[in-house]
């Protein structure tokens, strides 16, 4: 009954990611050639997708079922802010000489907090320096010969009226803007999250696979694990949103999707 149970939400989540994106418009060509390397730079929720059912998996994964094989540079590290990623930029992708990188930055410059005798002291970046820091991450890679596809940030628990969700509205709008004036392909994450929370019912017994459950039973987490880091469902948005913003066509990217988690190339190094 339990797996029974488990295969029925994960088609519900299936149909729901289906019909999200089913009104995208038709990709042109595709951006990437065999041969060619996407380095994926981030923080811990990049980490997280390069292990197998991981989002960076299953673009590098979508791509060789387009018979593209391009390999992935995974330079995602837990608790990384954008000054941090600056600083580590050269080593971690440019002197690797990718075609593609992406960048998915902002959760931990809005989110980090010290607590000091029951004090929080705000240890993040501040909206002024994050922008410096994201101008010059992209200014230097595209120098470098390098293009760069920008991911909006995720958001800090599933509550989109949460403070920290709040304060992460102008460091987003700041990643669409430069988007433009950079001429870099966007993906909308955080839009496309909070579409997708909408549509995801308040289910009781269902399988960890959409998270924690309150004690009502109902679903605390739908799309991450924890609030933050994504689960197989939430993977899949951010991998089928970077694939679509590639050119793949979203009817292609959303049938690779539904049958991705028993793909074998996601379980390879």
């Amino acid at each position: 009954m339990k797996s029974y149970l488990h295969g029925l939400i994960f088609s519900v989540g299936i149909a729901i990611f289906l019909s999200l994106f089913a009104q995208v418009a038709p990709a042109g060509e595709i951006l990437v050639e065999s041969g060619q390397k996407i380095a994926f730079l981030g923080d811990s929720i990049t980490a997280g997708g390069a292990r197998p059912g991981g989002y960076c998996r299953m673009v590098v994964d979508g791509f060789k079922n387009e018979g593209i094989e391009v390999s992935g540079i995974f330079a995602g590290k837990s608790g990384n802010k954008s000054n941090d990623m600056l600083a580590r930029l050269d080593k971690a992708v440019i002197s690797k000489k990718p075609a593609w990188m992406t960048l998915s930055c902002g959760v931990n410059d809005v989110w980090h907090f010290k607590l000091r005798l029951g004090k929080r002291t705000f240890k993040g970046v501040s909206l002024e320096d994050y922008k410096k820091n994201i101008t010059a991450i992209i200014d230097q890679t595209q120098a470098a010969g390098i293009k760069v596809m920008i991911l909006t940030s995720t958001m800090i628990g599933e509550d989109p009226a949460r403070e920290l969700n709040q304060n992460l509205i102008p460091y987003n709008e700041f990643l669409r803007k430069i988007a433009q004036e950079k001429k870099c392909p966007l993906v909308d994450l955080d839009k496309d999250m909070r579409e997708m929370l909408k549509t995801i019912p308040d289910v009781k017994g269902v399988p960890r696979i959409f998270g924690e459950r309150q004690n009502n039973g109902t679903v605390k987490n739908k799309l991450t694990k924890d609030g933050c880091h994504m689960n197989a469902i939430g993977n899949k948005m951010m991998g089928g949103g970077i694939l679509r913003a590639f050119g793949v066509p979203q009817e292609k990217v959303a049938a690779f999707a539904k049958e991705w988690r028993s793909t074998p190339a996601s379980r390879t190094k």
